[in-house]
């Protein structure tokens, strides 16, 4: 049996020792994604969402069985990103009832869509119906073509 024993004054250990020693040191909040970071991509992966485009709208469409108006949140941030967000709360247990099996999702949930130049941010509704929710964001008129500008020749 060959039994190596590890020198603790080596220059490697040493090494080692000093890399591990500064990264225990270090800001963590600058290497690990936050908490907050961690929660809300947990929650955009578990809210899946179709997304369809009219002449003169865009249309988002998430299911949300269950919910009411007020456990669901639609804002506009940074004047172009959609944010669609909410929570879905377990039931309260009745007395002699017990959970045999849970498989339907609660806790937080959220998506956000960067919109594009044409959406009107001022005008966007949200309809709740059967459990779906369609967040629907009406698009800007296109630009009228610029008129040629005529400008007087004087004559000096």
């Amino acid at each position: 049996m060959d039994l190596r024993v590890m020198d603790f004054d080596s220059p490697l250990f040493s090494t080692l020792q000093h890399m591990l020693d500064a990264v225990e040191d270090s800001d963590k909040s600058l290497n690990a994604p936050t908490r907050t970071y961690v929660r809300d991509a947990k929650a955009m992966a578990a809210t899946p969402a179709d997304v369809k485009e009219y002449p003169n709208a865009y249309s988002f469409i998430i299911d949300m069985p269950g919910l009411k108006s007020g456990d669901i949140k639609v804002q506009v941030e940074d004047d172009n990103v959609l944010m669609i967000s909410g929570e879905r709360k377990r039931e309260e247990e009745k007395e002699g009832a017990k959970y045999v099996r849970m498989e339907r999702r609660v806790g937080k949930f959220m998506r956000k869509f960067v919109l594009p130049e044409n959406a009107n941010t001022d005008k966007i509704s949200a309809v709740c119906q059967d459990g779906v929710l369609t967040v629907t964001v009406e698009k800007l008129p296109p630009p009228e073509p610029k008129k040629p500008k005529t400008i007087e020749v004087k004559i000096a």
